[in-house]
């Protein structure tokens, strides 16, 4: 090795010693770096968290802001609108009309008159099923049913139905069409029982001048508190005495009834079974006895009630109006605690605020929110199941539609050739039973979802009853062969 080589050999080995001692140093630089910048940006997001946890918390705190003071006489939404906009906005989506497979509405144009001013209106179930007319032959349903819309649609509704030019409607037909509670305030002098007493005397028409709004947020929420609560008298006293029928006495449901069973009962007020009562037309619910659909007749055989006597056959018959409250309280729902408002007006997310949705519709509609915060299975799944059980639940109720229509042409071909009455009695009972029984799956808006099994029972037992009146007759002399048939 050269002597030049030799002390660049020796000045590298001179210098490994220097460079060894200063990149440790670097590193450290780095790392204290690194780390501080870390904690910094740790700084930021955990001041931005904070922040915004805090915004939530107040969000929450102060859920809506006081724009105007409300009062016990503020029937108009809109105005608690500008309290609770998020709430009013669904309120307002009431109007979509979405047909689903077994219910909702069409929007059927119409030409507006003086008459009815109406530019749309739900289809005609008449047209759909002309059996309907059969069954409610003489009674105003068979000049005029159609499917039903939403809350928005309510009012009007009623007012403009073809079924007002055939019969004078009573008042009591404005407590579950209209936002009511302030007229009963009103006509009562602050009595809200005397006000709905009052309401119930009045010509419909007349009524009809004391209301303003389909139902609204006053008729299901307290102005001060927004605490749910119930302003229908019919209702207190209805669910009063089928309280007393389980053992309970003395029921005030707006001072024993749990919030719970208040998400359900707001919707009772009006989604029932009822009948005009005694000349002053009261608005009853028939739930002396209990709810279910044999008490319910057992009430109206005791007080002898009748709706009308059917053109065709002479019989003392009932007419069913949308009794969901009851069939929904026989099903596995009600038996979980699940109420209405859970399923038809699920919880949403709006910031830090859950509110009730109150574009209030079907479920099949809205399954992420209404079904699957309590069944996992996918959204097809879930509406595959529903579905399921409405078509069993339609194709049982075609069954015994066919079978009372038979049954009442058997009554009228008797009829016709002259039996008497008292040939005729059992006949027209089991029509009265079969009827009714029919009737009450057919009006009540779940096409059995609410309660498969109950809406089975009913109609197998419609059936029966049906069976039972052909025997009836046969054992008094009526030959159905010897007499054509309307039905093929």
């Amino acid at each position: 090795m050269t002597e030049k080589e030799n002390t660049v050999t020796d000045e590298n080995t001179a210098n490994k010693p220097e460079e060894s001692k200063t990149r440790p140093k670097l590193y450290s630089v780095k790392i204290v770096a690194l780390v501080a910048f870390a904690a910094f940006a740790a700084a930021i997001v955990g001041t931005a968290l904070l922040t915004n946890i805090m915004e939530r918390k107040q969000e929450a705190r102060n859920p809506f802001f006081r724009v105007v003071d409300l009062t016990d006489e503020t029937d108009d939404p809109a105005v608690w609108g500008k309290n609770f906009p998020l709430q009013y906005d669904g309120y307002k989506r009431t109007v979509d009309q979405v047909r689903t497979r077994y219910g909702g509405s069409e929007a059927q144009a119409q030409t507006p008159d003086n008459a009815d001013p109406r530019s749309v209106v739900a289809q005609s179930r008449l047209e759909e099923d002309p059996r309907l007319k059969t069954m409610w032959d003489g009674y105003a349903f068979a000049v005029d049913f159609r499917e039903e819309r939403g809350h928005a649609y309510m009012l009007d509704d009623q007012t403009f139905t073809e079924r007002q030019q055939v019969v004078k409607q009573p008042g009591t037909c404005i407590n579950c069409h209209a936002s009511a509670y302030t007229a009963y305030k009103r006509l009562g002098g602050g009595d809200i029982v005397q006000g709905f007493n009052a309401l119930n005397k009045l010509p419909y028409f007349e009524a009809r001048k004391e209301v303003n709004h389909p139902v609204a947020c006053i008729d299901c929420h307290d102005s001060q508190t927004m605490r749910l609560r119930i302003t229908r008298p019919a209702f207190m006293e209805g669910i009063r005495v089928a309280k007393a029928a389980q053992g309970i006495q003395n029921f005030d449901v707006n001072r024993d009834a749990t919030r719970q069973e208040m998400r359900a009962y707001v919707c009772g007020q009006c989604h029932v079974e009822y009948y005009f009562k005694g000349p002053e037309k009261i608005l009853t619910y028939p739930w002396q006895n209990g709810l279910k659909i044999e008490n319910i007749l057992s009430y109206y055989d005791a007080v002898q009630h009748k709706d009308w006597t059917h053109a065709q056959t002479g019989a003392n018959v009932l007419k069913a109006q949308h009794p969901e409250f009851e069939m929904y309280n026989q099903g596995i729902h009600a038996r979980a605690g699940v109420s209405c408002a859970d399923c038809h007006m699920p919880y949403t997310r709006e910031g830090a605020m859950k509110i009730s949705n109150h574009h209030v519709r079907t479920p099949l509609l809205s399954i992420n929110m209404s079904c699957q915060t309590c069944h996992k299975a996918s959204e097809e799944e879930l509406k595959f199941r529903v579905e399921t059980i409405q078509e069993r639940t339609f194709k049982l109720r075609n069954l015994a539609m066919d079978a009372l229509v038979q049954l009442i042409s058997d009554l009228k071909s008797a009829k016709e050739r002259g039996f008497s009455d008292q040939q005729l009695a059992a006949g027209r009972d089991f029509q009265r039973k079969a009827q009714f029984y029919l009737d009450f799956v057919e009006a009540e808006n779940s096409m059995g979802f609410h309660a498969p099994e109950e809406a089975a029972r009913i109609l197998g037992e419609s059936m029966n009853f049906t069976r039972m009146g052909q025997v009836a007759l046969r054992d008094s002399g009526f030959a159905a062969s010897a007499f054509p048939t309307s039905v093929q």
